[in-house]
């Protein structure tokens, strides 16, 4: 798409839309604002999602400088009869409804068994009422990012999704999680630079890149820039306070893209204010279902989580900075 038809294209989709108010998270910042959940994982992974206090207590949460890691363990072998392998989930304390999301990201968990995903979900609930849309995720050993919605029923996207302008390939059209062993409505990035793509060790060993969300009652679009790429200014570097921030031409067409239509999916029906969450298991509904073609070895997934502790070496998220800009 030429730059001039995406501009008219980004500014009719974005009228009325500027984000401006902003929320922002850096190094020990994250440890303010967010749950440290550690409940029993709804996906059914091989984990054991720990407190703040036991993961600052295990080296599993730090801060330094402008930067925030959290981590698996590592060095243990995980008992059987033990929940699983230690690990992190947060939810911000705080919901956006209409909004932008920004995340300077260094490094993902990656490698075998591994599901991390950065995703935002409703605080109203309970799922899927309100709606979920994963920004990243991924299992395994993939190396393509997979962007997804995923809603009550009555939510699809209309036929005319295909043609609407984005990088990225849709893979599936309806969002109720009810149908299609929730798989949602999908978009697979494209990643055409293979020197660089959009999720696992290629991602890392770029020193990552970042990732935007826009969320709004027109559409969802989700956007990836690679680190030494071309990075609209406002994405690397943030807004001056009052500047509003607004999709322009020099974000490129969006990897994801999901227009709402009201006579295929209502934005008031299925979405509202979401939190957003971090987090990272293994195993699970994907990771552990896909195993035996993962190209991960022999055995089973859980065996692999119990007994090679070393293979958790990159299975940690590195954050710059998450910034949010909220409608005005």
């Amino acid at each position: 798409m030429c730059s001039s038809l995406l501009f008219i294209y980004l500014s009719l989709h974005a009228s009325g839309h500027h984000f401006i108010s902003r929320t922002e998270w850096i190094g020990e910042g994250f440890f303010q604002g967010w749950n440290w959940e550690t409940e029993d994982d709804p996906t059914h992974g091989r984990v054991n999602y720990v407190s703040q206090a036991e993961a600052r207590n295990k080296n599993l949460a730090y801060a330094h400088r402008e930067k925030f890691v959290m981590r698996a363990d590592d060095w243990s072998i995980v008992d059987p009869s033990a929940r699983g392998r230690d690990s992190i989930r947060i939810s911000s304390q705080n919901a956006y409804d209409e909004a932008i999301f920004v995340l300077d990201l260094e490094h993902m968990p990656a490698g075998c068994s591994t599901w991390p995903a950065f995703w935002t979900l409703s605080r109203a609930g309970p799922w899927p009422n309100g709606g979920e849309i994963d920004v990243i995720e991924g299992v395994n050993l993939n190396a393509h990012n997979q962007a997804s919605l995923h809603t009550t029923p009555g939510c699809t996207m209309p036929p005319d999704q295909l043609r609407q302008p984005q990088t990225g390939t849709t893979s599936t059209m309806n969002c109720d999680t009810a149908v299609n062993y929730n798989s949602g409505c999908g978009v697979g990035f494209s990643d055409p630079d293979r020197s660089y793509t959009s999720y696992g060790d290629p991602f890392n060993r770029a020193d990552g890149g970042y990732f935007a969300m826009y969320k709004a009652r027109d559409s969802v679009m989700i956007w990836n820039w690679k680190r030494r790429g071309s990075v609209p200014h406002v994405i690397r570097n943030g807004a001056h306070r009052g500047q509003p921030v607004v999709p322009d031409a020099s974000w490129g067409p969006p990897d994801a893209n999901f227009p709402f239509n009201p006579d295929y999916c209502n934005y008031d029906q299925h979405f509202n204010a979401h939190q957003i969450v971090f987090d990272l298991t293994f195993c699970g509904d994907w990771a552990g279902n896909v195993w035996s073609t993962s190209g991960c070895g022999v055995g089973t997934c859980v065996d692999f989580v119990n007994n090679n502790p070393s293979a958790f070496a990159e299975a940690y998220w590195e954050i710059n900075s998450l910034r949010v800009y909220t409608r005005q």
